[in-house]
């Protein structure tokens, strides 16, 4: 049974029966007591119709053998002490008219009190349901019953009926049709609803499959079939292509880091054994100077992957409040460059929220492409421009060629291929200081400074509670 329903067609076709079944029943209900209502009060009106008529006979002193009764409708007479003084024609019994009713003199609902003889209670008729037997047959009827004075001062009362065939045969072929119609109309509901769902779960399927074939094949650059309609199915496979897409990105990128860092780790690693080994094997050839170069360099080089690989997992930056006035000063002042780094004046205090190592080591990277690349000067700036600080570090060299302002960002690029790796570093510096610059929600970029080479800005938010100051 779980697995019968288990399906989303299924369940779509089994609620929509439900709901459509309970509305279907409700409203049968509801049409059989209107109709069962109406043709009752038909029954009422004709039994009282009735009873009038005879009550008018007796009122004006006919004698009961001389009444006309209602054709083919049961009719009596009662005395106040309970006895039937005339019936109809053909009327052989009759129960549930005057036989469980009292009538109790002066205390009638209703009324202004008796009536006076020759007169007919002015009282709503009692309604009542029986039967009767006529000319040998037993049916159901709804009575009336009248009180009347006759011309003598005697109260009686008149009790005529109508019969309620119609009302049951009318009844009963309406039950029926709807006992015969109500299962078809929902074998049909279900039915429909299972076809209009399958087809529209049809484009979820191929989705499914589509998907399914690339979980095994591992290629992330198929992508599952897109719907014509504007629907919530198509928007989903398109949501689901992006995401294949931006899936395929990363890992590609991934790919790319991963055998660039091998890359980049085989030259130190390989460059550190060759000189072990040749020391190990000639003492007097070790050179120590050499290995301690290769080993700075991939210590260095192991800090950026690990950095790099704390940022792709989405390590945020701390909420600490840094002064990027300060931090320049003070970071430069530590710094032993073959070119000396000028600071510009400052405009006061830019506090930034962030992790203030990080953001050194933006500060580091950009003034270690600056030292690389400058002819003799290197410039710093920090000011406050329209709720952002913005840090600049300048040089005066070549700048950045045309086209490759965003090219220098990615990670293991070099634009100098004529430059030594010892010289050039691993092609990290500008991809960890963009990296750090959008986790600190800023951004970095490059264009032309006025000393003539690049200029790169990294441009923060200014931390709450400083930017109306």
């Amino acid at each position: 049974m779980r697995r019968l329903f288990g399906s989303v067609r299924a369940r779509a076709a089994l609620g929509a029966t439900a709901v459509v079944a309970v509305a279907l029943v409700a409203a049968g209900l509801a049409v059989l007591l209107v109709l069962r209502a109406n043709l009752i009060d038909q029954a009422d009106l004709q039994a009282e119709v009735g009873a009038q008529n005879v009550a008018s006979q007796v009122a004006l002193g006919r004698p009961y053998g001389d009444v006309e009764w209602p054709d083919d409708r049961p009719a009596q007479v009662v005395d106040e002490d309970r006895r039937v003084v005339a019936v109809s024609d053909d009327l052989e019994a009759i129960d549930g008219a005057g036989s469980s009713e009292v009538r109790v003199r002066g205390a009638r609902e209703g009324g202004d009190g008796d009536p006076e003889p020759g007169e007919v209670s002015d009282d709503e008729p009692r309604m009542s349901s029986g039967s009767a037997t006529v000319d040998g047959e037993r049916a159901d009827y709804r009575f009336a019953a009248v009180e009347v004075r006759t011309a003598r001062g005697q109260d009686v009362t008149v009790y005529a009926g109508a019969p309620l065939a119609a009302e049951q045969d009318a009844v009963g072929t309406v039950r029926e049709a709807m006992l015969i119609g109500l299962p078809a109309l929902l074998a049909v509901v279900g039915g429909v609803t299972w076809l209009v769902t399958r087809r529209a779960l049809r484009p979820v399927e191929g989705i499914r499959r589509e998907m399914a074939a690339i979980t095994a094949s591992e290629d992330l650059s198929r992508r599952v079939p897109e719907p014509d309609a504007h629907d919530e199915v198509a928007r989903l496979a398109v949501t689901t292509n992006e995401t294949l897409a931006a899936l395929e990105t990363s890992v590609e990128r991934q790919r790319r880091f991963v055998a660039d860092a091998s890359h980049e780790l085989r030259s130190p690693i390989a460059s550190l054994r060759t000189q072990l080994e040749v020391g190990a094997a000639h003492p007097e050839l070790l050179d120590v100077e050499g290995a301690v170069r290769d080993t700075v360099r991939l210590q260095a080089l192991a800090a950026d992957l690990l950095l790099l690989a704390r940022l792709d997992a989405g390590e945020r930056p701390g909420q600490g409040r840094v002064d990027l006035g300060a931090l320049v000063r003070e970071e430069v002042s530590q710094r032993t460059d073959r070119l000396p780094v000028t600071v510009a004046e400052g405009s006061g205090p830019c506090e930034v929220a962030g992790s203030r190592g990080q953001l050194a080591r933006v500060l580091g990277n950009l003034l270690d492409n600056a030292q690389r690349h400058a002819r003799g000067r290197v410039e710093v700036s920090v000011r406050r421009e329209r709720g952002a600080v913005v840090l600049g570090v300048s040089d005066d060299g070549a700048g950045v060629p045309a086209g490759e302002s965003e090219r220098i960002f990615e990670r293991f690029v070099r634009l100098d291929d004529a430059r030594s790796r010892d010289d050039g570093g691993a092609g990290l510096g500008l991809a960890i200081a963009r990296d750090v610059a959008r986790r600190h929600g800023g951004t970095l970029s490059v264009g032309r400074g006025r000393l003539g080479g690049a200029l790169f800005e990294l441009r923060l938010p200014v931390a709450a509670g400083e930017a109306g100051s």
